[in-house]
C-alpha cells in the first residue's frame, strides 16, 4: 500500500528543484552571461562584460601591455610615467577610438617606430599570433571609455560618382 502523503512530499521536493513556485527572476545581466569581465577604469563600481576573444585579449593584455598601458598592474604600478612618450591608456576611447583595427594591428605587430610612434613600443608581431593580436584588438574596444563604435558601413552601390 502505496503512502499518499509520501508521493505528496515527492512531488513537492521535485517541484522545489525545478523552481517551481519561485518568482520569476530578473533576466540574467551582459555581466552574467558573459565570459569574463573587467571592472571599468574610470568607475569600478561598473562591470564591462567580455566575450570569449576579448577575455582572452585581457589575458594577453596582463601579460604583455598592463606594464606601460595602467596606471597600475596586478603587481603595483605600473612603468606608464617613466615612458616618453607617455603610452595611451589601453581604456583610453578618446585616442584609440579613433585609430582602426588595422592601425592598431600594426602598432602591435611592427612596434611604435615602424608607425612613426613611440620607440619604447616594441614589436609583438613575432611574439603574438595573428588570432591573439586580434584577441588584443577586441579587448581594447570592448574597455573603451568612451565605449568603441564601428563605423558605419556603406550600403552596396552607393560609391561615390
Amino acid at each position: 500500500m502505496k503512502r499518499p502523503y509520501i508521493s505528496a512530499l515527492l512531488f513537492c521536493l521535485l517541484a522545489a528543484a525545478a523552481g517551481c513556485g519561485k518568482q520569476p527572476s530578473a533576466p540574467p545581466s551582459p555581466a552574467d552571461r558573459a565570459y569574463d569581465v573587467e571592472a571599468d577604469w574610470n568607475d569600478p563600481q561598473r562591470v564591462i562584460p567580455l566575450g570569449y576573444r576579448a577575455a582572452q585579449g585581457k589575458r594577453i593584455f596582463y601579460t604583455q601591455c598592463v606594464w606601460c598601458h595602467a596606471d597600475a598592474t596586478p603587481a603595483g604600478p605600473s612603468n606608464r610615467s617613466n615612458v616618453t612618450p607617455t603610452p595611451p591608456l589601453m581604456n583610453d576611447g578618446a585616442t584609440l577610438n579613433k585609430e582602426t583595427n588595422a592601425t592598431l594591428r600594426n602598432a602591435i605587430a611592427l612596434g611604435g617606430s615602424a608607425l612613426g610612434k613611440s620607440a619604447m613600443m616594441p614589436p609583438y608581431g613575432r611574439t603574438l599570433s595573428e588570432e591573439e593580436i586580434a584577441e588584443l584588438i577586441e579587448y581594447i574596444r570592448a574597455i573603451a571609455q568612451p565605449p568603441y563604435q564601428a563605423p558605419a558601413i556603406p550600403p552596396s552601390g552607393s560609391a561615390a560618382k
